[in-house]
């Protein structure tokens, strides 16, 4: 099985909150929780945030998100990874560096006035309360194992697979298209998002499953409904 290395971009939809800074109160940070956290909070007692957003004020390239935070982990021996992101919510857009590897919410302080150093400007927006419901799109790097000419799986998480999509598909019949899987599939407790991926100058339309000891036969059998 190949392994492979993608650049891409993936979309889904959470129901989202702001975190209240201490140093930085006006600063919106938004936390999106993990779509299995029920599964996977049952292995620790500690509250572990899964990924935030800083929200700054102007959209910032991919390219000086990765290079600050190169510098941010090096200077402050962190392990941070980071990522361009959109979180849309209602009509409300926020850019802003989407976070995983941040180990407590009290960490979040110095971690803004570390990325504040490297030149970013964070915005103040009014805080995000009662779960609001938002639709993410986060810029990433992919390291995938190729199953079989449709189906990856992540090399860091076997929870997670990929599947091709034979053509694009739109975001709002994506939706649709998802509705009508998870009600006529064997299986239930997975989580959906739509994704892409950019190799060798071709672009992919893929859809990516997350399940806790997802087995390959409900993998190729969501896949099927997608693409049949």
């Amino acid at each position: 099985m190949k392994k492979h290395n993608f650049i891409g971009k993936v979309t889904f939809e959470e129901n989202v909150n702001s975190v209240k800074s201490a140093i930085h109160p006006k600063a919106l940070v938004i936390d999106i929780p993990n779509p299995l956290s029920s599964y996977y909070s049952r292995f620790t007692n500690i509250k572990k945030p899964n990924s935030i957003v800083l929200v700054t004020k102007e959209m910032n390239s991919f390219e000086s998100i990765l290079r600050a935070t190169k510098n941010v982990n090096t200077k402050n021996n962190l392990s941070l990874e980071a990522a361009k992101c959109v979180v849309n919510i209602g009509n409300l857009s926020h850019a802003g560096i989407r976070l995983k590897g941040v180990n407590r919410y009290t960490e979040i302080d110095n971690i803004i006035g570390h990325y504040t150093n490297e030149g970013f400007n964070f915005s103040t927006g009014q805080r995000i309360n009662n779960e609001q419901r938002a639709v993410i799109r986060v810029n990433r790097f992919y390291n995938l194992t190729e199953i079989n000419d449709k189906i990856l799986q992540s090399t860091t998480n076997p929870d997670i697979y990929y599947f091709r999509l034979n053509q694009p598909i739109s975001w709002t019949a994506f939706k649709e298209k998802t509705k009508y899987v998870k009600h006529n599939v064997n299986g239930s407790g997975y989580d959906i998002a739509k994704a892409i991926l950019y190799n060798d100058g071709e672009i992919s339309d893929i859809v990516r499953v997350i399940k806790p000891n997802i087995s390959l036969d409900l993998v190729n059998e969501i896949e099927a409904k997608y693409n049949n």
